[in-house]
């Protein structure tokens, strides 16, 4: 009770920043960002369009992939018209395609430029049962999948970045509160509605995969570790954003209702705050493996905190970028509990 009228009255944290907090504002604590170049995934609408707005008036590069390219160019052109001086390229990047994620990654190391920051920031709710390219349900492939492959696959430039330049790398990845929903077998659910559509509830694979974001955070922190790497990874909950609500007025209980419902929700710029806090501002130095909601670090569901857990879908994953998509899942009979 006492969290949710914090939460209401935007109090703030051990952070000093709270839930009414908005993105321009933790970024005003944050050093100059000019030398910072940074990747973020789903940056042409709603959160990931704020964050890469407030960078680029940090003065942070960005690069700005998107399945969508004049989608992306626009994106770029409403940033440019406000912050004129802006450096930001686009590139395409289809995150639910293996080969695309392999070439968006192949194309950014060939414009030879440092990676310090990279935001997996782009999600989709897919209502229908859809299959990616490479064999894998289709909100798994895009939001955590594609994620953990252009990880993966720009680690090694964002250590040798921190490494040659002193400057500590970070990665984020964006998750949600929707994580603590799921509950199960994740490797055995994930196989179950590949295979089946009549197994397939899009909440619950939105749930899956999201908490694979969070367990993809545990498991890359302890790596990080391992390698004594200068880069760090952390993993946010934006909190809901505010919408237009359709309704038809039905008198003062609805209304009361519509009303104390909207007070939990957040607007755009409140809602990318997380995520810039986490990603810019110098109290998060060797702050890596946690989890943040509202500007400030907060507990986890108990399977995400699990690091068993995490391994696992760590080795899986490994196994699903790796194998033919005819035999994908058969390797995976082996991971289930």
């Amino acid at each position: 009770m006492l969290e949710s009228v914090k939460y209401l009255l935007g109090s703030a944290g051990p952070s000093g920043f709270g839930s009414k907090t908005s993105a321009e504002h933790v970024t005003g604590y944050c050093p100059d960002l000019r030398s910072i170049t940074a990747i973020i995934t789903g940056a042409t609408s709603g959160i990931g369009a704020e964050t890469a707005r407030v960078l680029a008036k940090r003065g942070a590069r960005l690069i700005l992939p998107a399945r969508c390219l004049k989608t992306a160019e626009d994106t770029k052109a409403r940033i440019l018209s406000e912050f004129p001086n802006s450096d930001i390229i686009v590139m395409h990047l289809d995150l639910s395609s293996f080969n695309s994620v392999r070439k968006f990654v192949a194309d950014f190391h060939s414009l030879n430029f440092p990676l310090n920051l990279l935001i997996n920031n782009a999600g989709k709710f897919t209502h229908e049962h859809a299959i990616s390219e490479d064999g894998i349900e289709m909100t798994f492939a895009t939001n955590y999948l594609g994620h953990f492959l252009l990880t993966k696959l720009l680690l090694n430039k964002m250590v040798e970045t921190a490494k040659s330049t002193g400057v500590q790398g970070r990665v984020v990845n964006v998750s949600s509160s929707i994580h603590s929903w799921f509950s199960g077998d994740l490797i055995g659910y994930l196989g179950s509605i590949t295979r089946s559509r009549s197994d397939y509830d899009a909440t619950r694979a939105y749930a899956l995969s999201k908490l694979a974001n969070v367990l993809h955070t545990k498991e890359l922190a302890q790596r990080l570790d391992q390698m004594e790497a200068n880069v760090t990874v952390n993993c946010v909950h934006p909190g809901i954003v505010r919408t237009r609500l359709t309704r038809e007025r039905e008198g003062l209980i609805t209304d009361v209702v519509f009303f104390l419902a909207s007070k939990l929700l957040k607007t755009i710029p409140q809602a990318a705050a997380t995520t810039c806090y986490v990603a810019t501002h110098p109290r998060l130095v060797n702050v890596s493996g946690k989890y943040f909601a509202d500007c400030n670090e907060t507990p986890a569901s108990k399977l995400a905190s699990n690091l068993a857990e995490a391994a696992r879908i760590w080795s899986a994953s490994e196994l699903m970028i790796s194998k033919d998509p005819n035999v994908l899942f058969d390797p995976f009979y082996g991971f289930q509990s």
